[in-house]
């Protein structure tokens, strides 16, 4: 049968820890590239150059495992479009929150309004 040909990308192999970057630019019309992948170390140093660049950092072992096996400066095959669309949804909602707190934190803080004191009418003693 044509079983033996196909085979899960997305199944995780033994050994150790990955991490896979992608470069995207949605003005341009090409899928996302690979632009770092690595184990162990190198994983490492992917994560914490993420983490200085804040870059979102999304955990997904079965993306990583599927993006780690294709060369980098590839962009990402047909069959990763759904789980990459998901992810990049996810980046914009991040994005879109810090800079919302951004916004906030610069915005001055609104003075409160005068308290409305009712004319005519004389307090109780």
């Amino acid at each position: 049968m044509n079983r033996d040909r196909f085979f899960d990308m997305r199944k995780p192999r033994e050994g150790k820890h990955a991490a896979a970057a992608l470069q995207y630019d949605p003005v341009k019309p090409k899928a996302p590239e690979v632009v770092a992948v690595g184990r162990g170390l190198i994983a490492d140093e992917i994560i914490s150059i993420a983490k200085k660049n804040k870059i979102p950092i999304h955990a997904d072992r079965g993306l990583v495992e599927a993006l780690s096996r294709l060369e980098l400066g590839a962009v990402i095959p047909r069959e990763l479009y759904v789980v990459v669309a998901e992810v990049l949804a996810w980046v914009y909602r991040v994005d879109s929150a810090v800079a919302h707190e951004r916004e906030a934190a610069a915005a001055p803080d609104p003075e409160p309004p005068p308290k409305a004191t009712p004319k005519n009418v004389t307090p109780r003693k």
